[in-house]
């Protein structure tokens, strides 16, 4: 978490260069091949993450996000490491979260309500179990064994029970901290269902056609992004809620990173709703990557392959 606040920090100063992600789509968009590539001055480093997007791996032995990260050192280009970006992709996607919970929920919430339960649901409990004091944990998933299965798998994760929950609704009412960490198309979280002062960190769709939350949910939150330039062009949540009127492109009050460093502001009121909605972008997993070559640097783990790309004098 403090690796990704740092990298926000540097992109709401300007020290990052973001591509928006090249997406080739597989026919009848079964699934995607996403390109990410970034540069960061404050880490003197470049990279890209190339992965596989799958959302109907969900219930079968695979990951919905597959392939890798590399990262360069930007004074040769040399390239320092690969990675696997599916861990990389759940860790950094929830820890971001949690920096946002940080940024931006009231300080006393702790009734959490998780949508959805694979890999993101994991992590994401752990991160908001570093971000806030819990209390209460509830999770609903369109497949009830699923969500049976994750709270019978996670007691050690958070001090207390998970409850299990029949519907989405029953799941987020007065609930302080959602999370939606689905693969659905359609609205999973409505406006009506949503309590004075309740935080939403916005996660599992990162496409322009498909959304978890509905319109009116959108309409009645504060709304910041990991970055204005990809909501505009990638964030279906935003996207359609846009279409059908509910906002505009000035909806969008910051980035996280300009909440951080200060030149936005976050939440104005303990009874404001506050929506983070994440895409992921490829800062992410370049500073996921830097900070983990550091570590494997200090702890000798990884294994050394030579790539070429050095040429032997004459």
């Amino acid at each position: 978490m403090h690796a990704m606040a740092d990298a926000f920090r540097s992109l709401a100063r300007g020290q990052v260069i973001l591509p928006l992600r090249p997406v080739m789509w597989l026919p009848d968009k079964f699934g995607a091949l996403g390109m990410m590539p970034a540069h960061s001055a404050a880490l003197d480093r470049f990279g890209v993450k190339v992965v596989s997007v799958f959302p109907s791996n969900h219930g079968t032995p695979y990951d919905a996000h597959q392939g890798t990260v590399m990262l360069f050192e930007a004074k040769h280009g040399r390239l320092l490491a690969l990675m696997d970006a599916t861990e990389i992709t759940a860790i950094r996607t929830a820890a971001v979260s949690g920096v946002a919970t940080q940024a931006l929920a009231n300080p006393d919430a702790g009734d959490l309500a998780i949508l959805g339960s694979g890999t993101q649901a994991h992590t994401h409990l752990q991160a908001m179990a570093q971000a806030r004091t819990l209390r209460r944990v509830r999770v609903w998933s369109r497949n009830a064994a699923n969500a049976r299965a994750f709270a019978a798998r996670e007691p050690g994760t958070v001090p207390v029970a998970i409850e299990v929950c029949d519907t989405a609704r029953a799941a987020v009412t007065g609930a302080d901290l959602i999370c939606t960490t689905t693969s659905s198309p359609e609205p999973v979280l409505l406006g009506d269902w949503l309590a004075p002062g309740v935080h939403i960190n916005a996660v599992g769709s990162s496409v322009a056609h498909a959304r978890e939350l509905d319109a009116a949910a959108m309409v009645r939150g504060r709304l910041y992004v990991d970055r204005r330039e990809s909501t505009l062009n990638e964030s279906g949540d935003f996207l359609m809620a846009k279409r059908e009127g509910a906002l505009t492109d000035a909806s969008i009050l910051g980035e996280l990173g300009e909440v951080l460093i200060g030149s936005r502001p976050g939440r104005a009121s303990a009874a404001d709703i506050t929506i983070f909605k994440s895409l992921g972008i490829a800062v992410e997993d370049l500073a996921s990557a830097a900070f983990l070559y550091r570590r494997a640097l200090e702890t000798g783990a990884g294994q050394r392959v030579e790539m070429g790309g050095v040429r032997s004098e004459e």
